[in-house]
């Protein structure tokens, strides 16, 4: 069985979620958790263990804690038994419920760690699978800058030196978001969702040659940054190359694969004079008119046609 590509420790999972731990398990802080799936195990608490997902995170609620106290002793030692037996990660009770002497018993004997949250059984399980997607999600690293602008996850690309850092400076004055700076790692959440998020070591540095690293959150504040952020357009800035054709009117569309998603992209050529704080900004806006099905573009390109269409029939007129 080929193994995981990715895990995330049960001790990350519960410093995140704040679980209260019900035993001690030697070393249950490591236990990996592989699959963002979870289980509910009302069937196997009934004995069916057929299908078991016994590499999931194991969810109790009031359903299944209910039908455990409608048991005798006897008949609730042995199911419990049979359902520690087996090798999962860890036991979540949800609700603050009250948990059965024997149950903490038998997870302490089988060594499977008993954790507890106050939170509903279905809220709970929503915001456990998100956090599990996004942590077990395929990804890579990119050397680029990441920013946020009017709410457009920007992914900037580029050679070294051809200004992304200075232009996310730039939109971080003007009010906008930085994410990630030299190195962005992105994750595959879902089949339509990028996110990028920087490492903990540079989070919310900057590197301005000549000057040097920049803090940008001790320099304009907290709400001048971002520790996530979904990934909607890429802009690949290049030096301009005077024998290349760029695209003046925005008809084409390009595209950027990253991680098996096409993610829409433009190619932004670089010079001196040309502000690309702006221009990224322009970008961004000119992307979510197109999302909400505006593209200025084509009504240009309809109006040109339209005039076209009116002259060629005004000269047929005329030669008649």
């Amino acid at each position: 069985m080929a193994k995981p590509a990715y895990n995330v420790t049960l001790g990350k999972i519960i410093s995140e979620f704040q679980l209260e731990e019900l035993n001690y398990v030697q070393g249950g802080h490591d236990n990996l958790v592989v699959t963002a799936d979870i289980n509910r195990p009302g069937l196997q608490l009934e004995g069916f263990y057929e299908y078991f997902g016994s590499d999931r995170i194991q969810l109790i609620g009031k359903v299944e804690m209910s039908y455990l106290a409608s048991l005798t002793y006897e008949d609730r030692y042995a199911s419990l038994s049979s359902f520690f037996s087996y090798d999962i990660p860890c036991v979540i009770i949800a609700r603050g419920l009250e948990v059965f002497p024997e149950m903490i018993e038998l997870a302490t004997e089988y060594g499977r760690p008993l954790l507890r949250t106050t939170e509903e059984t279905s809220r709970f399980a929503s915001y456990l699978i998100y956090y599990l997607n996004v942590e077990l999600a395929p990804r890579l690293t990119k050397h680029g800058v990441l920013v946020e602008v009017y709410g457009e996850g920007v992914l900037m690309l580029g050679e070294s030196g051809v200004g992304k850092s200075e232009a996310a400076l730039e939109l971080v004055k003007r009010g906008h978001r930085l994410v990630a700076d030299d190195v962005v790692e992105i994750r595959k959440v879902s089949n339509k969702t990028l996110v990028g998020s920087s490492p903990d070591i540079i989070r919310h540095f900057v590197e301005i040659r000549g000057i040097g690293i920049l803090d940008v959150k001790n320099l304009y504040g907290v709400g001048s940054v971002k520790m996530t952020e979904g990934i909607n357009l890429v802009v690949n800035m290049e030096l301009w190359d005077t024998k290349k054709q760029y695209d003046r009117l925005g008809l084409t569309d390009e595209y950027t694969e990253i991680l098996g998603l096409r993610i829409p992209s433009l190619t932004i050529p670089v010079r001196p004079g040309r502000n690309l704080a702006i221009i990224i900004e322009v970008a961004a806006m000119n992307h979510r008119q197109k999302k909400m099905g505006y593209n200025a573009a084509q009504v240009l390109n309809q109006r040109v046609m339209r005039e076209i269409e009116n002259n060629s029939n005004s000269m047929d007129k005329n030669n008649k």
